[in-house]
C-alpha cells in the first residue's frame, strides 16, 4: 500500500509518500509545495495543484492529513485551515480516502511521546524509513502522518484478525478504517 502524508501550511505544505508492505515501511518521496506571495485564492490553488500533482506522480493508495490545531492567533489559525482545506479537496479529488490525525497522534505513533520537539520527529523518521539524510521539518512532520496512519491501519487489521466477533456486531473495514 502506497500512503501520501500532508503537513498542510498557507506558506509551505508538506509532503511524504511512503510504501507499507506488511508491517515494513520504505521511503518513496518527500519534499514541500511552495506557495507564492501574493493573494489567498492563488495559493490555495497551488497547494491543490500541488496535491493533484503529486497523486498523478506517485499513484498512492491512501491519504493522510495533520489536522490544524487552535493557535493563539485566529486570524493564523484561520489560514491554516483554508490551506487544509485546499490539500483535502485535492485528495479528495484524486479520489483517495483521507484520515486525519492530530500533531500529537503523530508525535506518539513516530516518537513514542506526544511531547516530542520537531527534531525528534525528524530523528526517528529518518530511523524508521532508515534515510540517509535529514528531511526539512515540513517533509518530516508529513512523513510522520503517513508513519502514524501505517501503524494505525496496522492496529485496524489486528483488530479484524483477533476480533472476527465484530463483524457479528456491525464492525467492517471499509477503506483502512474500523466503521460501525
Amino acid at each position: 500500500m502506497r500512503i501520501l502524508g500532508i503537513d498542510p501550511g498557507l506558506r509551505v505544505t508538506g509532503f511524504g509518500v511512503i510504501d507499507k508492505h506488511g508491517h515494513a515501511l520504505s521511503y518513496v518521496a518527500s519534499g514541500v509545495i511552495r506557495t507564492p506571495d501574493g493573494d489567498l485564492a492563488t495559493r490555495l490553488g497551488t497547494i491543490f495543484t500541488g496535491i493533484t500533482t503529486l497523486i498523478a506522480e506517485h499513484r498512492p493508495d491512501q491519504a493522510s492529513i495533520e489536522k490544524v490545531f487552535v493557535n493563539v492567533n485566529p486570524q493564523s489559525t484561520l489560514l491554516l485551515g483554508q490551506a487544509r482545506g485546499a490539500a483535502i479537496t485535492g485528495l479528495v479529488a484524486g479520489g483517495l480516502p483521507v484520515a486525519e490525525y492530530t500533531a500529537l497522534q503523530l508525535k506518539q505513533a513516530v516518537v513514542g511521546t506526544g511531547r516530542a520537539t520537531k527534531a525528534q520527529v525528524q530523528d526517528m523518521v529518518v530511523r524508521l524509513l532508515s534515510l540517509s539524510g535529514t528531511p526539512t521539518t515540513d517533509a518530516a512532520d508529513a512523513l510522520g502522518v503517513a508513519i502514524c496512519h501505517a501503524h494505525a491501519n496496522n492496529a485496524i487489521a489486528a483488530i479484524g484478525t483477533l476480533a472476527p466477533g465484530l463483524a457479528k456486531k456491525g464492525y467492517r473495514v471499509r477503506r483502512g478504517r474500523l466503521v460501525g
